[in-house]
């Protein structure tokens, strides 16, 4: 462990009593309801947003982001659009460079029960979009003010992707997150650690798809013999599907839409499933078993399928390109007296995305929390500091060491 030197002591001092002023700033935050399809909450988030990281003078856009598809509950394919997209540049020629990443939206939409904060003790705030990731989001903005206020700033250029879309997946944001990604030279993202500090070590990948299954109606005491049942041929497909999971794979057969009157033999019928493969060859066993699934029920049944969707995002193992980096934040955590440890989890996050271009990322710079997703989700106030100087660290000892690939 190398100590602190007194111009790192010097530039973190620039956090300390920052609570207040960053819970102010998360309250409020966790006020704009930022739903993943929430244009116009989105838009505010982003406005706010810029404001608050304009002091530290980068270039900043917004970037809308890419169009996308979803089947509907009828099994039609509906055009999407996504939130724009802060991207924020500063020192792009330094010798070392950067990536920060957090995200905007939230899976709370408008017409959900959860949208206020409040207090459950001194020291734990609950509300939406607390720790994931307003609250993550906070600790980085707190992080690059302390670098800026190092001697060491010159020698690190930063970028900053703020995205509108990670709750589902990134699907607009993912080429800005690609691009970014292959020209800086590490990454931090800002999900939330555990309530115990924990850090997410490896990560399964994950992928989301939509089947849509046409079969034939028929009336259901006539002629039954002439329909082809739809609904019967998905729950096929959901069975097969979950068959396929195992050690490397985990398989979540989750919705069935389609039907109709009880006289009325089904044609329609939309599955949707979720399938987390912790290796890259695990996921492609599951694109294989999807396809032989398929293929398998519809002769079976004779009905037509399509299937929508794919691997957003893909596994994210521990490797030694990424050990190397998670030992800087462990040392950096000792440094400042916080024991760092990590393990694998089969959550996702844009994390997966930015290793798969070879950059090594540490996901879960954010806030100590937990409960996310959920109308408990809470924020261990006495980590905003702290996890604030342990991000700045590690940036200031990046810079310092002029980290590269």
């Amino acid at each position: 462990m190398n100590a602190l030197t007194p111009d790192e002591a010097r530039a973190l001092a620039v956090i300390d009593g920052q609570r207040p002023a960053m819970l102010a700033r998360i309250e409020a935050w966790s006020a704009i309801n930022s739903g993943s399809h929430n244009a116009a909450g989105l838009a505010r988030m982003a406005d706010v947003l810029a404001e608050a990281f304009a002091p530290l003078g980068g270039a900043l856009r917004r970037v809308p982001g890419a169009a996308g598809s979803l089947v509907d509950a009828a099994g039609r394919v509906q055009a999407v659009t996504h939130g724009d997209n802060l991207h924020i540049v500063k020192r792009p020629d330094a010798p070392t460079r950067v990536l920060l990443t957090g995200h905007m939206d939230t899976v709370f939409g408008v017409n959900h029960p959860f949208q206020a904060c409040r207090w459950l003790d001194d020291d734990t705030l609950n509300g939406p979009g607390v720790a994931d990731m307003k609250g993550g989001i906070a600790v980085m903005l707190a992080a690059l003010t302390a670098l800026e206020a190092s001697p060491v700033a010159d020698a690190l250029g930063w970028e900053v992707v703020l995205n509108a879309d990670e709750e589902i997946s990134s699907p607009g944001s993912a080429p800005l997150l690609a691009d970014a990604a292959r020209h800086c030279h590490l990454g931090l993202t800002f999900e939330p650690a555990l309530p115990d500090g924990t850090l997410a070590g490896g990560r399964a990948g994950s992928g989301n798809f939509a089947a849509t299954v046409h079969g034939r109606a028929a009336h259901a005491g006539r002629n039954p013999k002439d329909g082809r049942n739809a609904i019967v041929a998905a729950a096929d497909l959901a069975l097969r599907l979950a068959a396929c999971a195992g050690d490397e794979l985990s398989v979540n057969p989750a919705k069935i839409d389609g039907g109709g009157p009880g006289n009325i033999v089904p044609d329609t019928a939309v599955l949707r499933w979720n399938m987390r493969p912790r290796t890259a060859m695990a996921q492609s066993r599951a694109e294989a078993a999807i396809n032989e699934a398929v293929a398998a029920v519809a002769v079976a049944h004779d009905v037509h399928i399509h299937v929508h969707g794919g691997f957003a995002r893909p596994p994210k193992p521990l490797d030694a390109n990424q050990q190397r980096l998670f030992d800087l934040v462990k040392d950096c955590g000792a440094a400042l007296g916080l024991a760092i440890g990590w393990r694998d989890t089969g959550g996702v996050c844009d994390g997966n995305n930015l290793a798969a271009t070879g950059l090594a990322v540490v996901d879960t710079m954010g806030v100590r929390g937990g409960a996310i997703h959920s109308a408990d989700e809470f924020l261990c106030a006495d980590s905003l500091e702290e996890r604030a100087k342990l991000a700045a660290l590690v940036l200031m000892r990046a810079a310092r060491a002029g980290w590269q690939r």
